[in-house]
């Protein structure tokens, strides 16, 4: 019985609470805040706080339509993966704050592995769908990948230096409420924390790093030809990286995402995020790979380094 008991909690986590549904919710109320924020900023008067919501059910409503040629099962199944992908991650992140004693050693390692999935999911799903702009976007997407992960992987492993080689997310929040935020523990942690704040617009793939998508060159990029519930898939996998992402930031160098304190730095990062988006136009390709291959990656080399020796 106890088995049984245990495993309906996992499901009830994974689904509802802190997994599935929970972070969805507020991943979408994020996506709303983003696009009314920028709408004052642009003095329009923005969406309902519904019409994130009002399009993923629009999108699940409508037809799935699948370019002829194109291998189907690829196509349909890789915005369904990436999802799943991000559902597992919140999970983990969110349990690793709310009880940290849940985690278990190398949980961190697979919370970075499982971010990979969305962004493979996008390359993957716009190569199969057979078209020049969405084959361009993905192309587009794994240069990206390959640029902005390396600095954030170096930023991170600089926190596990820093605190002795805890590769637990629950390890990492007990030790901040022990021993105070990573981001307060030397100038290494600090410029590992701006590392870190560069990278999330670049993996939601939003301005100046809407490289992949630029509609106004590439229509929707590697999401060209998918109409339907996997857009919907897409769009809500978008929407739950919004949320995740600033919540590992917070768990990372912040003691936890479970206080009233975290609310406010997750509310300022979005506002961050947004101010960055407004006032930067779009990179090119070969602008953003030379930004993070120099100037990032540089300075997440500085912060381990730093580390290292113990500042």
């Amino acid at each position: 019985m106890p088995n049984d008991m245990s495993w309906l909690m996992l499901i009830v986590a994974v689904i509802v609470f802190p997994g599935f549904l929970f972070t969805a919710a507020v991943g979408l109320f994020s996506s709303w805040f983003d696009r009314k924020l920028s709408a004052r900023l642009q003095w329009r008067v923005g969406p309902p706080w519904y019409q994130p919501i009002a399009d993923v059910v629009k999108l699940m409503n409508k037809e799935t339509i699948v370019i002829e040629g194109s291998p189907r099962f690829t196509f349909l199944s890789a915005p369904f993966i990436g999802l799943a992908a991000v559902v597992v991650v919140s999970t983990i992140l969110w349990m690793a704050s709310i009880r940290p004693e849940t985690g278990f050693v190398g949980d961190l390692i697979v919370v970075l592995y499982l971010l990979y999935v969305p962004s493979l999911a996008m390359i993957v799903g716009g190569s199969a769908s057979r078209n020049p702009y969405a084959a361009l976007g993905a192309s587009r997407e794994m240069k990206l990948m390959l640029a902005y992960e390396v600095a954030f992987l170096i930023a991170v492993f600089t926190l596990v230096i820093k605190n002795g080689g805890i590769l637990s997310l629950g390890g990492m929040v007990a030790y901040q409420q022990s021993a105070g935020p990573m981001i307060g523990q030397g100038l290494s942690c600090i410029i590992a924390f701006v590392v870190s704040l560069v990278y999330v617009p670049a993996k939601l793939g939003i301005g100046p790093f809407d490289i992949a998508e630029a509609e106004c060159e590439l229509i929707a990029g590697p999401f060209t030809e998918y109409s339907g519930p996997p857009l919907a898939a897409f769009k809500l996998t978008k929407a739950m990286l919004s949320c995740i992402l600033p919540v590992m930031v917070i768990t990372l160098f912040l003691s936890s995402a479970w206080t009233p304190w975290a609310i406010l730095w997750y509310a300022l990062i979005l506002v961050v995020l947004a101010l960055i988006k407004n006032t930067n136009p779009r990179l090119r390709i070969d602008q953003a790979l030379r930004f993070f291959w120099g100037p990032v990656l540089i300075l997440s080399l500085v912060g381990i380094v730093l580390a290292a020796i113990g500042l």
